[in-house]
């Protein structure tokens, strides 16, 4: 297959490059140029800015457009208006859900609305709405056969947001480990990896479907690309990261929430706390459509172990310094003893 990726060199985009040159495909890659320009040489790389000239798309026609890197419904439509394909694919997010009712909800619970005018900006508060109306911009104008996709937290190497990251390499480090908020609240992650396979393996049945393109094909419809099934929790995944790279000795202390919001510490500066927001839920999604349409998840552990290999030297400078983290375990305590 001919397969475009929008945005095709930076983490989840880079792992969907991969996944299609390890399948044989021809790909051709559109980026700015300014995230890895010196990568995947072997493919076409298209430079351009989205936002302001797609022209290089025109006249050309891809079996396959994957898009990984649009937030506004406008961007999903200029790039109908500029790309032949036979099939589009939207990375969207389970952030596109209103709160749950219950754990385990699927593909079809309520999704957030926005009551308004379509925000310009992409903002904590409109991140979710806005890729719901980016998906329903993609079945407007890419048909029935468009192929949407809803991660969780995307985990795995070149992770530039460092998130998980951050907590492997914490934990590799040993000592007591501080553990923000509550060990039940809710996680699911998924390895972007398995995730890139799994989207290219879609691509691929979509493909030899001969089904009319009026028709929904094998390989579309909308997915949840989240692991583990619920319930999984804050507790179960930091516990499994010290199983796996933690030196002996290594402990977790879980430091209570008031008291760590209290101190100013939020969901940047502890990576992937859900700050005890009602929210947390939408961490419970339902997998069961995606793997029984072949998603596979490698063992957690085995990703666990892969990113430290890879990426034991990432840092970033808006989590907790081990000295904060120190003198926050140590009044902590002391308000214990009361």
């Amino acid at each position: 297959m001919r397969i475009l990726i929008i945005g095709g060199t930076r983490f989840v985009g880079r792992h969907i490059t991969e996944a299609a040159i390890a399948a044989g495909h021809e790909v051709s890659l559109l980026h700015r140029g300014r995230t890895g320009p010196e990568l995947f040489p072997e493919v076409e790389h298209l430079r351009a800015d989205r936002n302001t000239d797609l022209s290089v798309l025109r006249g050309r026609r891809w079996d396959v457009t994957i898009d990984v890197s649009a937030y506004l419904p406008s961007q999903v439509v200029s790039l109908a208006e500029a790309v032949s394909t036979g099939q589009y694919v939207f990375v969207s997010s389970t952030a596109v859900y209103a709160v749950p009712r219950a754990p385990g909800f699927t593909e079809d619970s309520a999704l957030t609305e926005i009551d308004g005018p379509v925000p310009e900006k992409v903002t904590v508060e409109t991140y979710g709405a806005l890729k719901v109306l980016c998906e329903r911009a993609a079945v407007d104008r890419f048909g029935p056969a468009t192929l949407i996709v809803r991660p969780t937290y995307v985990i795995g190497p070149y992770d530039y947001t460092g998130r998980f990251t951050y907590w492997v390499n914490r934990i590799a480090r040993g000592g007591e480990v501080l553990a923000p908020g509550d060990p039940s609240d809710p996680i699911q992650v998924i390895d972007g990896r398995d995730m890139a396979a799994w989207i290219v393996a879609m691509t691929e049945k979509a493909n030899a479907d001969e089904a009319p393109a009026t028709r929904r094909k094998a390989g579309s419809g909308v997915f949840h690309a989240v692991s583990p099934a619920p319930p999984f929790s804050f507790g179960d995944m930091l516990e499994a990261i010290v199983a796996e790279v933690g030196p002996p000795g290594t402990t977790l202390t879980w430091v209570g929430q008031d008291f760590l919001l209290a101190e100013g510490e939020n969901g940047t500066s502890l990576p992937l706390w859900s700050e005890g927001e009602e929210g947390s839920a939408v961490n419970t999604a339902d997998p069961a459509a995606a793997t029984a349409a072949g998603l596979g998840p490698r063992p957690f552990g085995r990703s666990v172990r892969e990113i430290r290999q890879s990426e034991a030297s990432f840092s970033t400078s808006t989590t907790i310094s081990p000295d904060r983290e120190a003198e926050l375990l140590a009044r902590w305590r002391s308000r214990a003893r009361g």
